[in-house]
């Protein structure tokens, strides 16, 4: 069976003995809506979940703050941003009044060409759009889980605050989208770090809300400071919306998630000596940092002691120092687990994910990374697929059992 695979802004394909593959794990089929993308989105917007339709929500001379992603979130903005901002208008909310702040968290600002391609021309050419600055936060107050709650300025002194984005799974925050476009959307390092902290306990894993304390914690920031709206979508593996939901922070998001499970969340009958991973393509491999959502992913697919064939470009590299530091800096997979339990730090949480990957199983990169680089902590470097193939047979086996992951961002296998 020939199978393609997204790596990069281009694809590339694998070639694996039906005999030895024991699925291909893809999103359930999906259901014509017959709406179109623009039309999800305006149904959502007028029929929002456990709370008022926005335009009767908001009022004219209040200054509205909308949260939407960054360029390393696949949430197309441009799509979503126009119905959202004719709704706002209809309201009689000026477009001085609107500000678009790009939730960026822990990652880099964008260039201004950056910002245009995320809103599209007209949004940024009628609105302000601005990045987070940590350096202009407040302190709101403390989670129940002592988080320290310091937002973005100019999302604190909005009368309205509006979260956009794109529901995913996250691999310890549960879920993306909802409330973690404020936290850690628009929040200080220090906030981030706080909460991420939590990423080592056993019950912070992909796929979970209520049980999960990191989403609770994140969730819990709307005591503190209100989110008056959300406006999420899910985008099929071609990054198309499918649906979206809109209303409450909670409860909208909650639909959302739904949603995104009866698609997304594959059982599979055993665990794969071989797990063929992609993140999809850009901008989910765009760096090591994003692309190590798929791998976790497939970690929960493939058996103790199998290989993991990780198939990312990363071609900016790690996505950060702090990251690249903890990975390149240990001696061993087992040091950067023992140290990130002792004092955590954002970016070092990565490192740690990837450390806890590899004591469960080989991982062979495939990527535009220098070989040596790539050997350097701890993975093994390849070409291309066929040739990393060739030497996990050598290891496992011919009759090794393969699972391809051609979604691996998205799609959460779970054992029978």
């Amino acid at each position: 069976m020939e199978v393609e695979l997204g790596y990069g802004k281009g694809t590339v394909w694998v070639n694996v003995d039906e005999s030895g593959l024991l699925g291909v794990l893809e999103p359930a089929s999906i259901e014509d809506s017959g709406l179109s993308e623009r039309q999800e989105i305006e149904s959502a917007l007028s029929n929002p979940v456990n709370s008022p339709r926005l335009e009767s929500m908001v009022k004219p001379g209040e200054k509205i703050t909308v949260i939407t992603s960054d360029i390393t979130r696949p949430c197309p903005s441009y799509k979503v941003l126009p119905p959202l901002m004719e709704e706002l208008g209809r309201a009689g909310v000026r477009d001085d009044d609107i500000t678009v702040v790009f939730a960026l968290g822990s990652h880099r600002k964008h260039t201004e060409e950056e910002m245009k391609k995320l809103v599209g021309e007209n949004i940024y050419s009628r609105y302000s759009c601005i990045d987070l600055d940590v350096g202009d936060c407040v302190n709101i107050g403390v989670t129940k889980r002592k988080t320290p709650v310091d937002v973005f300025r100019p999302v604190v002194e909005a009368d309205r605050r509006i979260c956009v984005g794109n529901i995913e799974y996250h691999y310890f925050a549960g879920y993306s989208g909802g409330a973690k476009a404020i936290l850690p959307g628009v929040c200080t390092k220090d906030a981030i770090q706080a909460n991420h902290r939590m990423m080592v306990r056993d019950d912070a894993v992909t796929g979970t809300l209520e049980t999960n304390p990191l989403r609770c914690d994140i969730d819990e920031v709307s005591d503190l400071i209100s989110i008056d709206f959300i406006l999420n979508v899910v985008l099929d593996p071609h990054e198309k919306i499918i649906k979206a939901v809109a209303g409450h922070y909670i409860d909208a998001h909650r639909e959302g998630c739904h949603f995104l499970d009866s698609l997304y969340k594959i059982i599979i009958d055993e665990p794969a000596d071989i797990v063929i991973v992609s993140p999809g393509g850009f901008p989910k491999d765009i760096n090591m940092y994003q692309a190590q959502k798929a791998l976790d992913n497939a970690r929960h697919a493939v058996r103790e002691g199998g290989v993991i064939i990780w198939v990312a470009s990363c071609s900016e590299g790690f996505g950060s120092a702090v990251f690249e530091k903890w990975i390149r800096g240990a001696d061993s997979p087992d040091q950067i687990i023992e140290d990130i339990q002792k004092n955590f730090e954002l970016g070092g949480h990565k490192a740690a994910a990837i450390a806890m990957t590899l004591k469960k199983a080989g991982i062979f990169l495939v990527s535009d990374l220098d070989g040596d680089l790539v050997r350097s902590i701890f993975l093994k470097p390849f070409a291309d697929v066929a040739e990393a193939q060739e030497e996990v047979y050598r290891l496992l086996g011919t009759d090794a059992k393969t699972l391809l992951m051609p979604y691996g961002g998205s799609t959460l296998p779970v054992l029978k």
